[in-house]
């Protein structure tokens, strides 16, 4: 569950259920009290339908942690970090972050560094669809080290330059403006 909408439709499967619940997050849900195995294979199935999944096992719990960490840090939090992301994800998940980035890497089939990074050019993509923000104030937003660092990563990623980019997009959006 990495999303607002995610949420919504968490606590409404919930609320059909008849589960009480006391938190619904990104990525957790802490109920009132116990489920029956008949709620948790309701609660479950119902997940399953709207392309959710409900986990079980701790590694996969943690796995999904990390990212809601991640996903909250590049799209929800303007504050920059005083300490490195690595420290932050550790003292944050209360895990050693080499056991953190090894067990990610080997569920995810990726390095938690990279991770964050197509989170930050997804970021990125959006901020120049909204066209509100000039490139210089979107690489300080995302804490890059400098609009050349930015944009390089960008084309690494996309393989396209963040103003080529913009420009496909207003293309496509004056053609949408002409129908």
């Amino acid at each position: 569950m990495v999303c607002i909408r995610c949420k919504l439709v968490v606590k409404e499967e919930l609320e059909k259920a008849g589960i009480d619940y006391n938190l619904v997050e990104l990525g957790e849900v802490e109920v009132r009290e116990n489920l029956t195995p008949e709620q948790h294979a309701k609660v479950k199935t119902a997940l399953m339908k709207i392309g959710l999944e409900l986990m079980d096992d701790k590694k996969s719990v943690l796995i999904q942690r990390i990212k809601k960490v991640i996903v909250e840090m590049v799209h929800y939090t303007e504050e920059p970090l005083k300490i490195n992301f690595s420290e932050y994800l550790a003292q944050v998940l209360n895990h050693d972050y080499t056991y953190l980035a090894n067990l990610f890497s080997e569920v995810q089939g990726t390095t938690i560094e990279k991770f964050i990074i197509a989170h930050k050019i997804e970021r990125v993509k959006e901020l120049l669809v909204y066209n509100e923000l000039t490139l210089t104030e979107i690489a300080y937003l995302l804490h890059y080290s400098s609009v050349a660092h930015l944009s390089n990563q960008f084309k690494k990623v996309t393989g396209l330059t963040p103003t080529h980019f913009k420009k496909l997009k207003e293309k496509i959006r004056s053609m949408l403006d002409e129908v």
